[in-house]
């Protein structure tokens, strides 16, 4: 089973370079620190930023220097500030090749929830909305289950969705699958993990065909 970091890991294989790249809040801000080195990838913050880098050691933190998630940040040599509108306009003109998002319930048809819980007080619903309209590619990465144990891969979403039909690949704790027209279809398995295991963690319908490997994490 993965932890957080190893699934960031694995999301940073999906990476090719020259690609621009938007991090969504939570565990995608991890995979900053895993893009493989000599890959030219630029990444995007929605908060005005293109050319972020990984997360700063201890005590060499900017104030100055934030995500959309409010987490201090390091920029890389030739990075550049903008303001809101701008960074929304690359966003909606599809100029980011691929966007990582969390999520807290994803269906087998593609659809995303992952902005806000009825009940719950939310600040807003943040750029989640533009992203999943206008990305070339959106990989969600979450947990695969609630703390009750209970899927959060779905025939049907139960919470207000962000977006539909537009998630290609999920990484959970558990598996890679990508969403395909068809439903999940099963890619590779978390070490230590069985195919069982992951059948019962899914309750959207999920494709298995052939062996499935274990996932490789370096």
């Amino acid at each position: 089973m993965l932890d957080k970091v190893g699934i960031a890991k694995r999301i940073a294989k999906e990476i090719k370079d020259g690609y621009y790249v938007n991090l969504g809040i939570g565990i995608p801000t991890l995979v900053a620190n895993y893009i493989p080195q000599g890959m030219n990838v630029v990444l995007q913050s929605e908060n005005g930023l293109l050319g972020m880098g990984p997360f700063p050691y201890e005590g060499e933190e900017d104030p100055d220097l934030i995500n959309a998630g409010k987490q201090t940040i390091t920029t890389v040599p030739g990075s550049v500030f903008f303001d809101s509108a701008m960074s929304f306009g690359m966003i909606r003109a599809r100029k980011v090749d691929l966007t990582i998002l969390g999520a807290m319930e994803v269906a087998d048809n593609g659809d995303i929830a992952n902005w806000k819980i009825p009940g719950k007080m939310v600040k807003g619903m943040g750029g989640a909305m533009d992203l999943v309209a206008s990305a070339k590619n959106i990989i969600v990465a979450m947990q695969h289950v609630n703390k009750a144990n209970e899927s959060k891969l779905l025939t049907k979403c139960t919470l207000p969705l962000t977006g539909v039909k537009c998630v290609k690949k999920i990484v959970t704790e558990l598996a890679v699958l990508d969403v395909t027209p068809q439903g999940f279809k099963l890619l590779e398995r978390a070490p230590g993990i069985s195919v069982e295991q992951i059948k019962n963690a899914t309750e959207g319908k999920l494709i298995i065909e052939g062996d499935i490997p274990e996932m490789i994490i370096e």
